[in-house]
């Protein structure tokens, strides 16, 4: 009997048409991906509802469980329709309008409506107005009640409704919209383990969503998606009120100045291993595959890096929504994960402090398995905290296998790194009976042998007290 191959970098794909038909998602569960990514910024509410329950059904098909995360758009800033594009030119002057443009205005200068009303008000002369994705930059000149008059200092054409990112500039827009209210309300709805808010510029924007959450009953996770200055300004009262933080490097690499990207993306997880909570990288991956069958050098490398810092999981968006080539995407992330996590060490993550006892067994539990060698951890949860604190203290090359009775805890330890969840019905009154089931679910899927060591982190009852125990078994 041969063991199952185990990794700790967790992947996430995003849903889209390339990739929403069964025959290929039933592929993509299989393949081994953890998470199904739903951008609202793009689909009805029909299509949200019919795809969720598509994956639901082909996850019980394959019998192996995915999480489905809801990425609701945020506040964006973004031009109005135009009949035809504006042709851009280094030095003409583009008047921006937050209110329907006057008639008989004076020819001569090109001008463009945006969807936020407070635009004037919150830019100043010499500020930098970046447009379509960092390809047209502009420079504030003048600003009135309704307008804005900039200087274009890269040109290009400018089409109907394209983003604009104000970069060191703080905007007064709200952290969710009507649409993403109305977006989250068919998510808890439908059941979804994971919500991803957009543009998270402080604590309080989790705050608001988790209060909705909770109003609604919905034990589903928060990803803040880190995505401009301000985020990054609040890092840490950001990470600390998160249950997860996404580096979005879409729109984080236009506001930031793009060389300290790199630096940014590894300050971010950094700081989410002190606090113990789960961190993606996202964005541009493998976005050559979107094209093409296989990645460039430079995306190897980028995903390896991502691997080597210990990310929780790595994230395809258009590679798996538009792209060509979905599933070879995901091989390719599985096979350069593979490749790379043998790199990292067995040194285990030292800046987390663990104030509970219960933290302090698990690191406990890992310091045994490791020093029995080829062992496992087995570790019990309803709430999911305890498989938190083992995939942020990153125990590499030591499976840890994390079982709960509860189907949305299961569904979110889908996350973390180096976690392999399990369902299973837990027995209030004979634990040694809810572990038999455990370690008959690691026999039966070929996750552990007979003979096999384990360290089990659990709980006994001695003298009428609950106490927390760690124990060596072997596998019968």
């Amino acid at each position: 009997m041969i063991r199952r191959a185990y990794h700790h970098t967790k992947i996430v794909f995003t849903l889209g048409p390339a990739t929403a038909k069964p025959d290929l998602l039933k592929k993509l569960v299989a393949a081994g991906t953890d998470v199904c990514r739903l951008n609202m910024a793009h689909g009805s509410h029909e299509w949200t509802r019919d795809a969720i329950r598509m994956v639901r059904q082909i996850c019980l098909e394959e019998n192996r469980q995915i999480a489905i995360m809801m990425d609701v758009k945020g506040p964006e800033i973004r031009t109005g329709a135009l009949g035809t594009p504006l042709l851009l030119a280094p030095g003409d002057s583009l008047e921006l309008w937050s209110s329907p443009i006057p008639e008989g205005m004076p020819p001569g200068i090109q001008r463009v409506t945006v969807n936020y009303r407070g635009l004037p008000e919150d830019l100043k002369t010499g500020d930098t107005v970046l447009v379509d994705s960092g390809l047209i930059r502009l420079e504030v000149t003048a600003t009135s009640a309704l307008s804005v008059t900039t200087k274009v200092l890269i040109g290009g054409e400018l089409g109907s409704r394209r983003h604009i990112n104000l970069p060191g500039v703080h905007v007064r827009l709200p952290s969710l919209t009507e649409k993403d209210l109305d977006d989250i309300r068919v998510g808890i709805e439908e059941g979804v383990d994971l919500f991803a808010l957009s543009f998270v510029r402080d604590a309080a924007a989790i705050e608001e969503l988790r209060a909705l959450l909770k109003q609604a009953g919905s034990p589903a996770w928060i990803v803040a998606k880190l995505e401009d200055q301000a985020g990054l300004r609040n890092l840490d009262e950001i990470v600390k009120a998160t249950d997860c933080l996404m580096v979005a490097r879409g729109d984080l690499g236009i506001e930031i100045p793009f060389e300290q990207l790199p630096a940014v993306q590894n300050k971010v997880v950094k700081a989410c291993l002190a606090h113990g909570k789960p961190v993606i990288i996202a964005t541009h991956l493998l976005e050559s595959m979107v094209e093409n069958p296989f990645p460039t050098r430079a995306e190897i490398t980028d995903i390896a890096n991502a691997v080597r810092e210990k990310a929780d999981a790595i994230m395809l968006s258009g590679e798996t929504t538009t792209g060509k080539y979905p599933l070879e995407c995901v091989d390719v992330m599985k096979r350069i994960i593979e490749a790379t996590e043998p790199l990292n060490g067995r040194e285990m993550n030292l800046t987390m402090p663990l104030v509970s006892p219960k933290g302090k067994l698990v690191r406990s539990s890992i310091v045994l398995a490791q020093e029995m060698g080829d062992a496992a951890i087995v570790l019990f949860t309803r709430s999911g905290h305890t498989a938190a604190v083992a995939a942020a203290l990153r125990p590499s090359g030591i499976p840890v296998y994390a079982f709960t009775d509860r189907l949305s805890t299961f569904r979110q330890m889908l996350i973390l790194w180096g976690i392999e969840p399990f369902l299973i019905e837990f027995n209030g009154l004979d634990f040694e009976e809810t572990m038999a089931r455990a370690f008959h679910c690691l026999i039966r899927g070929n996750w552990q042998i007979p003979g096999d060591r384990l360290a089990v982190v659990t709980n006994t009852v001695a003298s009428g007290r609950i106490i927390d125990v760690l124990q060596i078994r072997t596998i019968a």
